[in-house]
């Protein structure tokens, strides 16, 4: 492992045929194919067999042993690709399928920054052709960015549906949070990353994001089935946000209390319930303290 260049480290757990989608187009990319590195959280439904039987140059299969979840898995993922001497890495979910210029456009866009970036971020799309609204960056912590008139977007936060950065950033700001296990891991790497140096979307790098459950992220919405893992996402916010001072407290409370509302006036029952997993979250976030790795811990 480390023969190549570019390592796409991308984490899977239980979506076999996603990922095996994921792979084909990762395998289908023009002019420069990357190393493929599999995180596999400690699928049960025959993943690693089917990795296996696709038999693509330059893919290494990593089973973690147990789920560490996502964050888990992408700290897993980019501590291997660092080991093993990538120059870049391509981080992303299962299922994401890269179009087949989407490397190339990252690759144009660090010619043309002449590598002063820490990250890039693709354009993200929904199978029907649509931006994926889930996937949209940020121009502040708080606001979208406009659009994608332009191929490089400035933005200070994205998702890890196909990010793109030099080994150097991760050797200046450390892995990915694992103890987040799902949710906004993403968000605070990449900001923790566009407090030091310039980030971008490029907008000719395209990605479609095959999402199964394309819900909104927000607890009065959401299925029963799927509260309990509120309380990552609430308490992982709070950590987020509470860096960014006044305001970034601000937006928390009016979020929480959003949420609150929505929850009180939903037709779903269990209102008390879920109003727990919020405010619980909430004060969890204030004490939650996780070391931020580097590569040498």
């Amino acid at each position: 492992m480390g023969q190549g260049k570019i390592a796409a480290v991308v984490v899977t757990y239980n979506r076999k045929e996603l990922l095996c989608r994921c792979l084909m187009a990762l395998q289908a990319q023009n002019t420069v194919k990357p190393d493929i590195l599999v995180i596999d959280n400690a699928s049960t439904d025959g993943t690693g067999q089917a990795v296996q039987a696709l038999e693509l140059p330059g893919l290494h299969y990593c089973n973690t042993g147990r789920n560490l979840g996502g964050a888990g898995g992408f700290a897993f993922g980019v501590r291997a690709a660092m080991a093993a001497g990538y120059e870049y890495l391509w981080l992303m979910d299962d299922d994401t399928l890269p179009e087949p210029d989407a490397l190339q456009a990252f690759l144009r866009a660090d010619k043309d920054l002449k590598g002063i970036y820490g990250w890039l971020s693709s354009r993200a799309l929904t199978p029907a052709g649509e931006d994926q609204p889930m996937n949209r960056q940020r121009k502040t912590p708080y606001q979208d960015i406009d659009g994608y008139e332009q191929d490089l977007v400035p933005s200070v936060m994205a998702s890890f549906v196909s990010l793109f950065m030099p080994a150097e950033t991760v050797r200046k700001v450390g892995l990915p949070i694992a103890e987040f296990f799902i949710w906004s891991d993403d968000w605070e790497y990449t900001r923790r990353i566009s407090r030091q140096m310039p980030c971008y979307t490029v907008s000719s790098s395209r990605v479609v994001h095959a999402m199964k459950n394309s819900t909104v992220v927000n607890i009065a919405a959401d299925v029963p089935a799927r509260w309990e893992r509120y309380r990552y996402f609430y308490r992982n916010d709070v950590y987020l946000y509470r860096r960014e001072g006044i305001i970034g407290w601000l937006w928390l409370l009016t979020k929480f209390a959003w949420h609150s509302a929505q929850v009180l006036v939903s037709p779903s029952g269990k209102r008390l319930q879920r109003l727990s997993i919020i405010w619980k979250g909430f004060f969890a976030g204030i004490r939650f303290n996780p070391p931020v790795q580097g590569i040498d811990n």
